[in-house]
């Protein structure tokens, strides 16, 4: 096949938003359906998009011309549709994490394999100027050989501002599972793959309540850690410490400093698209790497796989980077658990660095 790739999407909560209105201006990619279990929510946001079709999840993956399904489906139900989405022949970009747990995960991976299909996991951001213009310089030598990470991801909580939090303070979500997989891509993009973690942690409050929305003032239960901190060695030798809390008042988000032997360099925040690099050298030199992140933003991912279909070549966030990323979190919270080191049992291959100027606004195919 030639031309744009269409595309599907199943879910049409609060993230679909900023997937479609980025999707819906990259030329590779044509979106076609939107899915929800909620017809008149999946009908209202194709409407808002100018997307022609919307409906059931099974009225999705009939759809002839969808090749790829983007599942924005809670973390709970991730693995279940995007197998429904393979076995229904069509590649797959998951929301993060790409499942709860390693054997469904795994599964999940095995089986696009053997069907010869694509699974894509997010964040996305990786593939943004700004983290990309960080690699290019670490890959290009401008810091020496990476040696250590630090990482701090720190805010009051979810509970402020989303108008339905429990599921990320319930199985599935948590700091860790939440925010972990932009901090942990990125290192792994630096570093490759992890070898063991150590962690420590606890959650604050056992219940917690609502402040915004139709649902303010009800009250949930909190089930998962809401403050960790954690310790990674990476198969190359170098190691990382990072942190993760909901419970702190001082909102500190988007730290990530990479230090190698000749200089350290302050990425920006890997949860967004853009955002400028600095170097620091020994001397206390600092040199600022730009950026152009115009027009960047979520769907990124279900470009470069577009491109992938068509053209050939890896994924800059696959499946074996997903469940690396995921194996890396379920060991975090093992490690708290037992007070003890875990030992990451999978491992990712990475992509190289895109090429300088790569734009998912061009059309390419």
């Amino acid at each position: 096949m030639s031309g744009p790739v269409g595309v599907g999407v199943i879910g049409a909560g609060v993230i679909s938003k900023q997937y479609l209105e980025h999707l819906t201006t990259y030329p590779d990619v044509r979106v076609l359906f939107v899915a929800d279990l909620d017809t008149e929510r999946a009908a209202t946001q194709a409407a808002a998009f100018g997307i022609p079709g919307s409906g059931s999840v099974d009225e999705l993956l009939a759809q002839p011309d969808v090749e790829i399904v983007v599942n924005l489906t809670i973390p709970a139900a991730h693995v279940e549709v995007s197998l429904a989405i393979l076995e229904a022949g069509k590649h797959v970009w998951s929301e993060k994490p790409i499942g709860l747990d390693r054997a469904g995960s795994a599964a999940l991976v095995a089986r696009a394999d053997e069907l010869g299909l694509r699974i894509g996991v997010a964040p996305d951001t990786m593939l943004g100027a700004g983290i990309q213009t960080a690699l290019r310089a670490i890959r290009g030598g401008d810091i020496g050989r990476p040696l250590s990470a630090l990482t701090l991801m720190q805010s009051p909580g979810p509970d402020l501002w989303h108008p339905s939090p429990d599921f990320l303070f319930q199985a599935g979500g948590g700091p860790v599972l939440d925010m972990g997989p932009y901090y942990f891509s990125a290192l792994v993009h630096v570093f490759g793959s992890v070898e063991r973690v150590q962690a420590v942690g606890h959650r604050a409050q056992e219940v917690r309540r609502i402040v915004t929305g139709p649902r303010a003032g009800e009250e949930f239960a909190v089930t998962e850690p809401t403050n960790v901190a954690l310790l990674l060695d990476f198969a190359d030798g170098a190691f990382g410490t990072s942190h993760f809390s909901f419970d702190s008042p001082l909102a500190r988000q988007g730290f990530v400093e990479i230090t190698g032997t000749e200089a350290t360099l302050v990425l920006p925040d890997p949860n967004t698209f853009g955002g400028a690099s600095v170097l620091v050298t020994p001397d206390g030199e600092k040199r600022e790497l730009p950026v152009d992140a115009d027009g960047q933003g979520r769907g990124l991912g279900v470009v470069d796989m577009a491109r992938a279909i068509r053209n050939g070549g890896e994924l800059q966030a696959g499946g074996a980077l997903g469940l690396h990323v995921l194996d890396v979190m379920l060991s975090t919270l093992q490690s708290l658990e037992r007070r003890a080191p875990v030992v990451i049992e999978t491992d990712a291959p990475v992509a190289p660095p895109l090429v300088d100027g790569w734009d998912a606004r061009a059309a390419t195919l």
